[in-house]
C-alpha cells in the first residue's frame, strides 16, 4: 500500500480531510487534476473567500434527508472552523448575515493554510493527476492516474472521493464523483444547477435588460421559503444575492414573488402623502426608495406621473400588487457556467451519516459537493466542506 488513504479532489473537503489525517498520524496521497489545488476556493467571494457562517446549521441546507448533515455539524462546528483558521493566523471578519471572510487576508491564504499543513505532515499533493481507472480490490483500492505522458498507478486500503459537483467546467469540474458512483450501483438524486442567476425571455425580456446594472432590496419567496436580499437585474434577467438564493428552490416553470418594499406597505405610504401632499406624484414618491431609472421603468405598469390624490381605487390595487407580489416566471437559469455549487448528488441513503462511508463498498467515503447537500449562499458549503473532511479524517 502506497498510503493510509487515496484523496481524489484537492478541493476544500479534500484538503482538509488530508489535513486532519495528518493529525491523526495517517499519510494520505491528493491527487488533484488541476495544477493546483483549491480551485473554487481561490476564486470564491470574489477571491477574498466567504469561508464559513456564523449562523449555519443544518436547517440552511437542501437534501431529500434534511437530517443527513447533522451528525457531521456536530463533530465539527462552526466554531471549530473558525478556531482553526484562527490557530493559522486567520481571523473571520464578518461582512452581511453571518458571512465570515479572512480580515485583512484572502483566498489564497486560505489555500496556503492547507497546502503548508499538508507538508509539515508530509502528506503528498500531486497535482495536474487525471484519475483514468479505479479498482475495487479485496483490501483497498486501485487508483490508476495519468500525470504528462505517464501512467500511475497507487494503492491504499480506503478512497476518498472529493471531486465536487458540476459547476464552473472551465475550473475543471466533472462529473467525476456521479459517474463512479453510478458504477457502484448507489442511487442519485437529479441533479441542477443552484445558487444560479435565472433567465427571462419573453416580451418582459427587453424591460429586464434596460435595468441591467440597477439593484433593488427586495423580499423574493415561493410557496417553500424566502429571502430577503438585493436582486440584481441584468442583460439576460436577475441575479444578486436573493435570486441565487431562491433558485435553489425552483424548478423551470414555477413563478415565484418578488416584493419590491418589502418592510413598508406602498397602500399605507400612498395615504400618508396624500394627507401632506396630494399633489405629490407617484414617481416622486417610488424615487424616495428607488433609483430613477428604476422608479421610471416601474411607468411601464404603473400610473407614475399622476399625482397621489387622482390615484382611484383599481389603480391603487394595481400599485400594491405590482411592489409587493410582482410574479416573475423565470424562462430558465445559466447552467453550470455561472452557478456556483449543485443541487443533487450522491443520494444520502448510500452513505452513514456519521462517517460518510459508503454503505456498500466499505473503505470508499464521499464529501462535499458531489452528496446530495447543498447550502445556501454565504459560506455555508464550504462548511459542509470542512465538516466533512474532518469526518471522513476520523475514519480513515
Amino acid at each position: 500500500m502506497d498510503a493510509d488513504a487515496i484523496i481524489i479532489g484537492a478541493g476544500a473537503c479534500g484538503l482538509m480531510c488530508a489535513v486532519q489525517a495528518g493529525y491523526l498520524g495517517k499519510r494520505v496521497i491528493l491527487l488533484e487534476k488541476n495544477d493546483q489545488p483549491g480551485a473554487k476556493i481561490l476564486i470564491s467571494g470574489g477571491g477574498r473567500c466567504n469561508y464559513t457562517n456564523m449562523y449555519a446549521t443544518d436547517e440552511q441546507f437542501i437534501s431529500e434527508n434534511k437530517h443527513f448533515v447533522k451528525s457531521a455539524f456536530t463533530q465539527w462546528t462552526v466554531d471549530d472552523t473558525i478556531s482553526f483558521f484562527e490557530t493559522y493566523g486567520i481571523d473571520g471578519k464578518e461582512k452581511t448575515l453571518g458571512q465570515l471572510f479572512p480580515e485583512g487576508k484572502n483566498a489564497k491564504d486560505v489555500v496556503s493554510v492547507f497546502t503548508s499543513i499538508c507538508e509539515d505532515f508530509g502528506q503528498q499533493l500531486i497535482c495536474n493527476a487525471e484519475v483514468s481507472d479505479i479498482e475495487l480490490l479485496a483490501d483497498g483500492f486501485s487508483v490508476k492516474y495519468e500525470k504528462g505522458n505517464k501512467t500511475r498507478i497507487l494503492k491504499a486500503p480506503k478512497l476518498v472521493i472529493a471531486t465536487g459537483g458540476l459547476p464552473i467546467p472551465k475550473m475543471g469540474a466533472t462529473d467525476f464523483a456521479l459517474r463512479f458512483a453510478r458504477k457502484q450501483g448507489l442511487k442519485i438524486v437529479e441533479t441542477a444547477p443552484a445558487l444560479v442567476p435565472l433567465t427571462i425571455t419573453g416580451k418582459d425580456e427587453e424591460w429586464y435588460a434596460h435595468l441591467s446594472g440597477n439593484s433593488v432590496f427586495c423580499k423574493v419567496s415561493n410557496d417553500r421559503i424566502a429571502f430577503e436580499e438585493n436582486i440584481l437585474f441584468t442583460h439576460w434577467g436577475l441575479s444578486g444575492p436573493a435570486i441565487l438564493q431562491i433558485s435553489s428552490y425552483w424548478k423551470r416553470g414555477e413563478v415565484f414573488n418578488i416584493d419590491l418594499l418589502p418592510h413598508q406597505n406602498i397602500t399605507e405610504l400612498i395615504e400618508t402623502e396624500r394627507k401632506h401632499n396630494g399633489k405629490t406624484l407617484l414617481s416622486t414618491l417610488f424615487n424616495r426608495f428607488y433609483a430613477k431609472k428604476f422608479t421610471d421603468a416601474l411607468g411601464k405598469y404603473l400610473p407614475i406621473e399622476k399625482q397621489v390624490a387622482a390615484l382611484t381605487k383599481v389603480e391603487l390595487e394595481l400599485i400594491e400588487q405590482t411592489i409587493h407580489r410582482f410574479m416573475v416566471k423565470a424562462a430558465g437559469d445559466k447552467g453550470y457556467d455561472k452557478a456556483e455549487v449543485m443541487r443533487g448528488g450522491i443520494d444520502t441513503n448510500e452513505l452513514s451519516s456519521k462517517t460518510l462511508e459508503c454503505k456498500q463498498v466499505p473503505g470508499l467515503y464521499f464529501g462535499g459537493e458531489c452528496i446530495d447537500v447543498t447550502g445556501w449562499l454565504g459560506g455555508y458549503n464550504f462548511q459542509w466542506a470542512w465538516a466533512s473532511g474532518f469526518v471522513i479524517a476520523q475514519n480513515l
